[in-house]
């Protein structure tokens, strides 16, 4: 390990398992006369605000095959190096650096640089997962052959329309219209949720553009399959768990998390397991897109009392867009220009 704040960070965090142990069993005896808390209305009480952030991958690396889970040993190994990467990026910039290279690609370094790494590793039911799928048992997603370019974007590319076309073909996210929930996969920053129950309906605002889903129990799916960005959602309770099925999620709404068609179907299970834990899973089926259903599994962790969702702040309908849409039509005066004039400059003959 290089730096001395990195080292300090390790320690710190190797300290903070070693307390974890020992709070886990702590828990442990606590857990033995826990009761599943309730609201007025006798459901369980899944309220308040949550989270699944967590470094752990949806698809296993490739290289693990079959291994469902890590050691304590492998697990604290692997948040010790998040830690230490983390760490480095409070050292002081090298004022000596080389420039960028020219016409090289920007992304979104700068945000990653202001924002804190995941660190801890999934851990589900006592386990370090290595992955969030679960089923297949490979932790990969079962694609159906060419099903990945099967969802609406796919479609629209083997229509020969380019990805500056228009905006209809850019991500929901990028326009800032959805960031894909349902399901509660963990998108790459603020991954909160809010949960509010009454005794028909359950609503989980996702702070990633504060998409608000509206869950009725008891009730029917609405009729004509008229789609919309989170899907149609009906829980009921199953014992103390809440199962959600949705159907008609817009197929505009496939991302890179979870691809998905107009055929996407969604079940999901959420179950409150201890005061601070909710375990979570679900299952996806979409015969356009995957050669079988998979499943994931997550824990939603309590955020501290007193935390809140801020306004997420994404600029609505996305305002570069017209810039971005009118540089790809420069790009294609600009292309169609040399086509027509080079030959001149060059001396050859049209």
């Amino acid at each position: 390990m290089g730096s001395t704040a990195a080292k300090t960070a390790c320690l710190a965090l190797a300290i903070s398992s070693a307390i974890a142990a020992l709070a886990d069993s702590s828990a442990n005896d606590a857990a033995q006369n826990w009761e599943v808390p309730r609201t007025e209305y006798g459901h369980p009480d899944l309220q308040g605000m949550w989270s699944n952030r967590t470094q752990t991958p949806i698809a296993r690396p490739t290289e693990l095959g079959d291994q469902r889970a890590y050691t304590p040993e492998e697990a604290l190994a692997i948040e010790q190096r998040a830690a230490e990467a983390n760490q480095q990026k409070f050292a002081p910039l090298d004022p000596n650096r080389d420039a960028p290279v020219a016409g090289s690609r920007i992304r979104q370094e700068a945000d990653q640089n202001f924002t804190d790494m995941r660190i801890d590793v999934l851990r589900v039911k006592g386990e370090y997962r290595t992955s969030m799928i679960i089923d297949p048992p490979d932790g990969q997603f079962p694609f159906k052959e060419g099903g990945r370019q099967n969802d609406i974007y796919g479609q629209w590319r083997a229509a020969g329309f380019g990805p500056m076309d228009g905006p209809e073909i850019r991500p929901a996210g990028e326009r800032c219209l959805s960031r894909g929930i349902p399901p509660m996969t963990v998108p790459p920053y603020n991954a909160n949720y809010q949960i509010v129950q009454t005794e028909d309906h359950v609503m989980i605002l996702g702070e990633m553009v504060h998409d608000a889903r509206i869950i009725k129990l008891d009730g029917e799916h609405q009729p004509g399959g008229f789609a919309n960005w989170m899907g149609d959602s009906v829980g009921y309770w199953d014992g103390d768990a809440l199962v959600v099925k949705t159907v008609n999620l817009r197929p505009e709404a496939s991302h890179f998390r979870v691809i998905s068609s107009d055929q996407f179907m969604l079940e999901e299970r959420f179950e409150i397991v201890g005061e601070d834990e909710i375990y979570y899973s679900f299952t996806v089926t979409d015969p356009e897109i995957y050669s079988r259903p998979f499943t994931e599994e997550l824990t939603l962790k309590r955020r501290e009392a007193g935390e809140q969702i801020y306004e997420y702040a994404c600029h609505e309908g996305n305002y570069s867009f017209a810039g971005i849409l009118a540089g790809a039509r420069r790009n294609e005066v600009d292309a169609s220009f040399r086509r027509v004039v080079e030959p001149e400059f060059t001396g050859e003959s049209q």
